[in-house]
């Protein structure tokens, strides 16, 4: 693509009135990279669950509310094609991906120690910051992606925040060879990808999930699938440490449920990790089993995991372009996005929805 050849205007996804579910494709205004960025083309855009708690303000913990107008998104993969002044660290053509974090100022003492996606100066896409749901996008060359050959760009793009995600998850857990790891919400968006890295990890992998999901998550290697609805809470538990011999090393909690957090602790060995990674919107509070004494006593370590840093993003997409992780991906064109939060509302949604955003219908 020549300078030439890129448009003034561009189509993008936005939200059109934050609270509901409204989204509408208009005709933006193609922006011209300044000094140290870059203009890429997007090809592709993964829709997270994020997304959805940011159309509707259902994240209480968020300074602000999402403002009308908003351009969504945060899994976006396309190719460079303008440099602004002074950038050398990608050259036109390269194929990239833009993660919830689009830039961060690398010399703070937080991105000194390996946490940029905590810089107190980072930009989140889809959230003030224009998102990946459009087809033209500035970024910060210091902080794109490089996607690999082998890997589909359809398939790169959920890996940049859900797959990033649960492999820092899967770092923190401290699970070696052979242990036994729960996944609640396997056959969700980032529970699928979380079976999936384990395996590849050589773990042994416990998914829990509505049975409707039992074959999809049984394909994806799980060793054992649990049905949460046809126990009790005391009855699910038993079942894990009989299938374990005691309970999982570790336990990642990838859905945005207080009930699964409720149970978490109690699927857990002694010296066990309990993963963070799924944040509830609705009725969200404390774990009742969180007692300093129940932690104490059973040695327990509570983690938290939260996209994970640039080079977790690089290393993660190395085992999809080897075949070792597939994502299962719904393709759909840019005017569905209220459709598909609608599904991702319902549960209807196994694995991610990938919006082409070449496609306007």
């Amino acid at each position: 693509m020549t300078t030439e050849d890129i448009p003034k205007t561009h189509k993008a996804v936005i939200y059109s009135n934050p609270g509901t579910l409204a989204t509408e494709v208009i005709d933006v205004e193609t922006p011209e990279p300044q000094r140290g960025e870059i203009l890429i083309k997007l090809l592709y855009s993964g829709v997270c669950h994020t997304d959805f708690a940011f159309i509707m303000n259902s994240y209480g913990h968020m300074p602000e509310p999402t403002p009308r107008g908003q351009i969504g998104g945060h899994e976006g993969v396309g190719y460079v094609v303008k440099l602004g002044d002074g950038v050398t660290e990608v050259q036109l053509g390269d194929r990239v991906g833009v993660k919830w974090i689009t830039s961060a100022c690398l010399i703070c003492s937080e991105c000194l120690a390996g946490f940029d996606n905590r810089c107190k100066k980072r930009k989140v896409a889809g959230y003030k910051t224009p998102g990946t749901f459009q087809q033209y996008i500035i970024s910060d060359p210091r902080y794109v992606t490089p996607i690999p050959e082998g890997l589909s760009s359809e398939a790169a793009a959920p890996l940049l925040c859900g797959g990033v995600t649960v492999w820092s998850a899967l770092l923190y857990s401290e699970c070696k060879l052979g242990d036994w790891l729960l996944v609640s919400g396997a056959g969700g968006g980032l529970g699928h990808l979380a079976v999936q890295y384990a395996k590849a990890f050589n773990l042994r992998v416990i998914a829990v999930d509505h049975g409707s999901k039992a074959d999809f998550c049984k394909s994806l290697g799980a060793d054992v699938f649990l049905d949460f609805t046809q126990f009790n809470s005391a009855d699910l538990a038993a079942r894990v440490k009989e299938v374990t011999d005691g309970g999982c090393h570790a336990v990642m909690v990838c859905n945005a449920s207080s009930r699964a957090y409720d149970q978490a602790l109690d699927f857990l060995r002694y010296a066990g990790t309990l993963v963070c990674v799924g944040i509830p919107e609705v009725d969200p509070h404390p774990m009742p089993n969180a007692a300093p004494f129940k932690i104490i006593g059973n040695l327990w370590k509570i983690k938290g995991a939260v996209t994970g840093n640039r080079i977790m993003a690089i290393d993660c997409l190395q085992p999809a372009a080897h075949g070792h992780v597939r994502p299962a991906i719904r393709v759909e064109p840019m005017n569905k996005l209220t459709e598909v939060f609608e599904d991702l509302h319902a549960g209807k949604i196994q694995g991610r929805v990938v919006l082409d955003l070449t496609r306007l219908s």
